[in-house]
Parts: C-alpha cells; structure tokens; sequence
C-alpha cells in the first residue's frame, strides 16, 4: 500500500491534534514530544522540526483546540434570530457536562499557564475573544430593546466566570452535581444577567 504524502500544513495540523489528544489524557506537565509523536508514529526529530520546543507545542495545541471551539461560538451568536436565543444557545453549549474534552484542556491550560509565559499569552488572548463575542451580542439585544444590560462586558464577564468555575467542579468533581442542575443553574445565570424573569424551579 503507498504511504499517504502530507503536506506542511496537514502534518502540522495532525501533530496540534495528536499533542491535545496526549495533553488530555496526561496533562501538560506530564506530556513528552516523544508521547505525541508516538500517538502519530512518527519521529522526535519530526515534532521538533515543526516545534521547537515542548511549550511552543503546547501553547500551538491549545490555541488549535480553542479557536475550534471560538469558531463553534461564532457560528452560534451569527445565527439569525433574536440575540436571547443566541445567547441561550452559547450558554448551554459553553455550560460543562462533566464529560467535555474542551473543558480538561482549558483547565489545564490555565495551571500550566501560571508557568509557561507562552500559554499564558495564548489562553489569556482567546479567553478575551470569548468574551468580547458573547458581550457583542449583549450590546446588540439591549440596543434592540429585548432585555436591559447596561454594561455588556461586565456582563460577559460574570457568565463567563461562573461558567469557568462550574466547569471545574464538573470536571474535577464529576457527578457532584446533575447535568440538569447545572444547566438550570446556567439559564438563571443568564437571566439575572438579562434582567428576565427567573424560569419556574
């Protein structure tokens, strides 16, 4: 059977998603250049050509794996209906399940960044662009007249804080609480915000 030829950028996307893989399953600290070239069985030498060092890697992967998730984000708040249902929609696929890859990845990406400038840099760029999206379409349901919220990027940041904090207990602590609670909890969290009547318990 011929091998298959990839190009630059293919291989490269395929190290970025082989390196999320080995961080999810081992977490940053523990991950080596050698656990993702073997997920891909290629050579060392072949991550290091693409990758300089383990934390280049590591801040590539997960910027990779966030701006997936941004785009899913994006496509959720362009959707033409009222800016309420859009940001309903986000919250509940931004609110943690418990079982969500995304949410062990961001979870380690903030500890490590407490070490490693370059994914400090990263998470901290992508965690703005998540919350200038959502605080966009704060402004534009108030401008519109469907709810009152008369500091949109306050408001972005409290949802999404409490939806970061939620995610940890979820993700750490799996089971602690029901996939239904948290996603009410979610909802009011979005109301208060809103200034909407909380929904009945």
């Amino acid at each position: 059977m011929a091998r298959v030829r990839w190009s630059v950028a293919e291989r490269r996307e395929a190290l970025l998603r082989a390196a999320v893989v080995q961080i999810e399953a081992r977490g940053v600290a523990a991950v080596r250049i050698a656990d993702v070239a073997a997920e891909l069985g290629v050579s060392n030498a072949l991550v290091l050509y693409h990758f300089a060092t383990k934390e280049q890697l590591v801040a590539a992967a997960f910027a990779h794996a966030a701006e997936e998730d941004l785009a899913r984000l994006r496509t959720l708040l362009g959707r033409r209906t009222t800016a309420v249902r859009r940001l309903r929609a986000a919250v509940r696929w931004y609110a943690p399940t418990g079982r969500a890859k995304g949410w062990r990845l961001w979870i380690e990406s903030w500890a490590a960044a407490l070490r490693e400038p370059a994914l400090r840099e990263v998470a901290g760029a992508l965690d703005q662009a998540w919350k200038r999206e959502l605080a966009a379409v704060l402004a534009e349901g108030a401008a519109a007249g469907e709810f009152r919220c008369p500091d949109p990027v306050a408001a972005a940041w409290r949802l999404t804080v409490f939806l970061d904090g939620l995610a940890v207990q979820m993700t750490s602590y799996a089971g602690s609480l029901s996939r239904a609670t948290m996603l009410r909890w979610a909802d009011a969290a979005l109301d208060r915000e809103l200034g909407l009547p909380a929904a009945p318990a």
